[in-house]
This record gives structure tokens, C-alpha cells and sequence, in this order.
């Protein structure tokens, strides 16, 4: 069973760990707390780790997306295109067709313009896509977490549009399946979660019954709290699962048999405590009479609202402090142990925390935020200055899963399709890191090199001709495949690769790996 000191100095700082047991826990604590039957989905907006959505599918939840890399994540994570919700404002008709073409068939629409979109996409595959309408309703008495709705907002359709221009919800290629709301986030006390719960429920029952809307599914959306990046624990909603499962039985009373399929959807609740990052104190300094202690990791990786002026009140603690870091008192005029967090950044908005209670911290510490299984490194600045991304490590029981690094990539894209926003790329067909623009100097190969990359790649003969910059990742080269082109090209060429230009830039495209066996065959080892 590794420690998170003994994780940190296998894989380094920065570093995320998220335990799968705590969202497995995470997940029956909600289900619990909720009305039965009724459906979760996972909003893959908390965090899209594979192995995270993975571990929700394998605990009965299905999946919220809205955009094309959540829709590739929630396919590769196993979940059944069929089982998806696509929901989210400003759908493209790009996203819609992958969607659509991968099965999908379930989206929230968020306006009449919305609907009429995913319904031209729907008809140009010749398939009905089924619709619930988000609702803009006013929601109910009081503040119980951040507002979603209520107000005017890019979010759902407003009950006064809905009810003038009710025919227009007749938009071909489309059928009205139910409703969908989400009032609030984050909601902080049990009391206004099951008013706004309840409200929208009487909403959605009144609608049905005022426009004749069907109503199959109701997605009454979420609100589940959860601490962030501050110790603390989730809260148990006790009174939640009887209170609202009595609106229910007033106002839908056929629920209990499916009809309508009651679903709530969940991020930082199932994911939020399942995550800490482990970050490096890089340099301890005084400047004008405060105390800085400068980490590897900033608003790049944790807290990325930051950057836009709202710092959120994070906090760190020392990592297994031993008794000699405990007997330290802090440096003289640190304000007794007062200290500013700030992050690797070249802008002064990187502060993680301005009086972090940190008294001794030294150079080489090593500090963990909790509770940051969401909304942490996805939702963060992570582009900017170009910082690796932390490794990111499941764990299970004490058990190291998986270790793998999120990194931001370059490839080609064709020109536009016309008017349509389709990229050459779709986000469900993994593009590698160093593909190119296709590069006139490459040196020219023979017949037997694509001739074999053919063999092994047969998605390449399908596009035509073997390009200097086709994606061979794209194309099917996995680990597998991988390995029977190097023993091929060994085998045609006479010729041993060696260890150091086994790396994923050699096998990028066919030109990137024709330098390498050129090269080889002249004797003279070129770069990748």
C-alpha cells in the first residue's frame, strides 16, 4: 500500500490521486439519499478520467456529456452510446453528427434554435432523436446553492417562450421525450435542495398537463454538495429520498413503475472527495513584509476560476509531517506561520491562498489539497506557459490502478467541409501527438513501406493514399500493432531501432517513422 509521499516520489510533483473505493462510496451514499427507481447520471463536467467514468459505469450510472471529448471519454470508459445524455448550450452541428453516429440518441435542448439543430442532424442520418426540454423555471423560495435558472440565462427554455410558441417544439427529426431541470449547484443546506427538487417537479407536472409536453423522463438535475479543495466531508441527506418520493406520488404518481423515468445527475458529489494533489514547495521568501511559499503546481492544475479574479478559499496542509517539521517555528516576521501559496505562473493572479496557516514550511515540503476529485485539473488554466500536466493516479484499497499524464497536442486539420464545422479529426478518433503538415523534405519511401503499414493498418488503405501525414494512432496503431510494424520494418530493412527512438513521435505518421528507418539504413540515426 504506497503512501502518497511514497506516490509522489515514484511519479513526482504535481501530482492528482483519486481513490476509486471513495467514489464507489460516493455513489451508494447518493443512490441512498434518493427516491427508488430512479436513474443517475454522471456529469463527466467534474472530471473526465477515464478511469473514473469508467468506475461509475460499473456502479449502474450513466453518463451526462457536452461536448465531443466528454462524448469520446464516456465511449472509451465502456458506456453504451445509446445510454448517454448529451446536454449543454451552443450544440454544433459537428458534435451533433458524432454524437448521432455513434449511437447517441438522447439530448437536452436548451432552446427552440437548440431542438431545431438536433433535429436537421438527426434527419441528414435518417434517425429520430429524442428530446426532454430543459426549463428555465422560476425556482424556489430562498438561496440554497448557486442559481442555474430563475433568471435570464443562456441555460433552458423560458416557460413564457415555451407556452407562446408551443408549435414549434414539432421540429422534424425530433421527438419530445420529457424535461429536464437544474436550478442550482452546489446547493449548501438539505432543506433548500428538497424545496427546489420538489418545486421542479410541480413545474414539470404542470407543463404536461397545461401543454400536453409527454413526459417519459424527468431529469430533476442535481445540486449534491461536496467540500472543494478544504477538508471536510460530503453531506448525508437524510430527509431527501422520503420527502421528494411523497411530491412524486402526489404529482407523477405512475414514477413507480418508469412512467415517467425519474434520473438526477451528480459531479462533484461522486467524484469531489475521491481526489487530493500533492504539490512541491519549490522556495520559501519574504517580499515587503509577507511570507510567499512558491509550489510546482497553480492555477494550471487546481482552482482555475482564480485566473478570472474569484479565488476560491482552498486550502493546503503538509504531507505526513514529521516531528522535526512540527518542532519548526516559523521564520522570523512570517506573521506566525501566515503564508501566501503562490504557483509556477509568470502572472500575479497564480495564488492558491493568501493566509495559508502553514507555520515552518521550508523548500521541499511537500503540501496535499483534498477534496478536489472535481473540478480540478479539467477545469483549470492548463495551457498556459505550457507546464506538463500533473500525473494523475488511481488508486484502489491501497493499490496503485493506473498512472497516466494528460497532455495537450498539435495535429493537422483539413479545410472546412463548405459551410459545415467539421474538423478532419473527429474527438472520438485519438490524433497523435506530433502529427504534422505534410512535409515536403521527408525523404521518399519505396513501395514495401506502405506496402506493410497497409497490412497492418488496413483503416489506412481506406482513406487512399498513403500520406506523409496520416495519424497512425488514428489509423489503429496500438500497442499491438505497434509492436508487428516494428518487427516488420526490422525485418524488411535489416535494421534495429534503437531503444531511445521508441517513442511515440517515431510512430506519429508514416513520415515521422520513414525518417527514422532512412536514417537507419544510411547508418546515420535521425530525429523523429
Amino acid at each position: 500500500m504506497a503512501t502518497d509521499r511514497e506516490l509522489a516520489e515514484r511519479y513526482g510533483t504535481p501530482l492528482y490521486v483519486y481513490d476509486l473505493a471513495r467514489v464507489r462510496t460516493a455513489l451508494e451514499d447518493l443512490r441512498a439519499a434518493l427516491p427508488q427507481p430512479s436513474r443517475v447520471y454522471y456529469s463527466l463536467k467534474a472530471n473526465p478520467h477515464p478511469g473514473l467514468v469508467a468506475e461509475l459505469r460499473r456502479g449502474g450510472a450513466r453518463a451526462e456529456v457536452t461536448s465531443r471529448g466528454e462524448l469520446a471519454a464516456a465511449l472509451a470508459a465502456g458506456h453504451p452510446a445509446a445510454e448517454l445524455m448529451y446536454s449543454g448550450p451552443g450544440k454544433v452541428r459537428a458534435e451533433l453528427d458524432e454524437a448521432i453516429s455513434a449511437g447517441m440518441r438522447t439530448f437536452s435542448a436548451e432552446s427552440f434554435g437548440d431542438l431545431e439543430r438536433i433535429g436537421e442532424a438527426a434527419v441528414a442520418q435518417g434517425v429520430t432523436a429524442d428530446c426532454v426540454l430543459r426549463i428555465n423555471a422560476a425556482g424556489a423560495p430562498g438561496q440554497a446553492g448557486l442559481r442555474m435558472t430563475g433568471a435570464p440565462s443562456q441555460f433552458g427554455f423560458d416557460l413564457d417562450g415555451l407556452r407562446g410558441e408551443r408549435a414549434r417544439l414539432l421540429a422534424r427529426g425530433t421527438r419530445i421525450v420529457g424535461m429536464h431541470f437544474f436550478p442550482l449547484t452546489n446547493a449548501r443546506d438539505e432543506e433548500g435542495l428538497r424545496a427546489e427538487l420538489a418545486q421542479s417537479v410541480r413545474t414539470a407536472a404542470g407543463l404536461r398537463d397545461e401543454l400536453g409536453v409527454p413526459l417519459h423522463l424527468l431529469d430533476l438535475g442535481g445540486g449534491f454538495a461536496a467540500p472543494y479543495a478544504t477538508p471536510g466531508e460530503r453531506p448525508v441527506y437524510r430527509e431527501l429520498r422520503t420527502a421528494l418520493a411523497a411530491v412524486l406520488d402526489e404529482h407523477l404518481p405512475g414514477w413507480r413503475d418508469g412512467e415517467p423515468v425519474v434520473a438526477f445527475e451528480s459531479g462533484r458529489y461522486l467524484v469531489g472527495d475521491s481526489g487530493r494533489l500533492v504539490t512541491a514547495v519549490t522556495d520559501v521568501k519574504h517580499s515587503r513584509g509577507k511570507d510567499y511559499a512558491v509550489l510546482d503546481s497553480g492555477i494550471n492544475h487546481l482552482g482555475g476560476l482564480s485566473g478570472l479574479g474569484r479565488l476560491l478559499p482552498l486550502s493546503a496542509q503538509p504531507l505526513e509531517p514529521g516531528p522535526e517539521q512540527a518542532a519548526d517555528a516559523p521564520d522570523e516576521g512570517s506573521d506566525e506561520g501566515s503564508v501566501t501559496l503562490a504557483g509556477p505562473l509568470c502572472t500575479p493572479a497564480d495564488v492558491l491562498a493568501r493566509a495559508a496557516r502553514l507555520p515552518g514550511v521550508r523548500s521541499g515540503d511537500l503540501l496535499v489539497f483534498p477534496n478536489v476529485g472535481a473540478y480540478g485539473l479539467s477545469a483549470s488554466l492548463l495551457g498556459f506557459l505550457g507546464h506538463p500536466a500533473p500525473a494523475e493516479v488511481l488508486v484502489d484499497g491501497g493499490e496503485t490502478v493506473s498512472a497516466t499524464r494528460l497532455a495537450l497536442t498539435r495535429h493537422a486539420v483539413e479545410p472546412l467541409d463548405g459551410l459545415r464545422t467539421k474538423d478532419a479529426n473527429p474527438m472520438t478518433e485519438t490524433t497523435a501527438a506530433t502529427a504534422t503538415a505534410p512535409d515536403a523534405t521527408a525523404p521518399a519511401w519505396d513501395e514495401a513501406y506502405e506496402s506493410l503499414l497497409h497490412e497492418v493498418l488496413p483503416r489506412l488503405s481506406a482513406k487512399g493514399p498513403l500520406r506523409p501525414d496520416s495519424s497512425l494512432k488514428a489509423a489503429g496503431l496500438d500497442s499491438l500493432a505497434m509492436v508487428e510494424v516494428l518487427v516488420r520494418v526490422e525485418s524488411e530493412y535489416s535494421i534495429a531501432i534503437p531503444d531511445a527512438d521508441l517513442v511515440a513521435a517515431t510512430f506519429a505518421t508514416p513520415a515521422s517513422l520513414w525518417r527514422v528507418v532512412s536514417a537507419l539504413r544510411e547508418q546515420t540515426v535521425g530525429p523523429a
